[in-house]
């Protein structure tokens, strides 16, 4: 098996449900959220838009180490911003992940914060887990676009609102 072709080809099909997702998200509710301890519906769909970026997390780097970085996320002022940050972010990851060598798939990785550590896993640990976080914050957003009364698209099968 190719892990690196299934993880292009999953990456891919995840891509494709991000972007049916992100295009709903309406401008003039970005500064929404469901309660006070939830971010913003723009400051979700900006992360969501961000994370195929991680990628050339795994590939570039043995760790990522939130306290030395001034991570601050991408500004975004509209629905094709949001969308254009997708499609970059999208094509960096692919990038990464198509010079990624399967050799190295199994080298440690680390995501910390300081001292406290987050994440100690594999390059391919982390791909894992950037999948993963991908589904989740857009299963949020999705729970968001419903109390907007938006329809949901589908994301594995049809969704209610497709089915009538």
């Amino acid at each position: 098996m190719d892990i690196i072709k299934e993880l292009l080809s999953e990456l891919e099909n995840e891509a494709t449900t991000t972007r049916k997702m992100l295009v709903l998200v309406p401008e003039d509710r970005f500064d929404w959220a469901p309660h006070p301890k939830s971010m913003t519906l723009k400051q979700l769909a900006t992360h969501i838009a961000e994370i195929p970026s991680w990628y050339t997390f795994a590939v570039d780097q043995d760790e990522l180490d939130f306290n030395e970085g001034n991570y601050q996320p991408t500004p975004i002022g509209s629905n094709a911003d949001l969308l254009n940050l997708f499609e970059k972010s999208y094509q960096a990851g692919k990038a990464a992940l198509e010079r990624l060598p399967e050799t190295a798939l199994d080298k440690p990785w680390i995501m910390r914060g300081g001292d406290a550590v987050y994440l100690d896993t594999t390059k391919y640990g982390m791909v894992r887990h950037a999948f993963s976080q991908t589904i989740h914050h857009r299963a949020q957003l999705g729970v968001f676009l419903r109390l907007l009364d938006i329809p949901i698209p589908g994301s594995y099968g049809p969704s209610a609102d497709e089915m009538g």
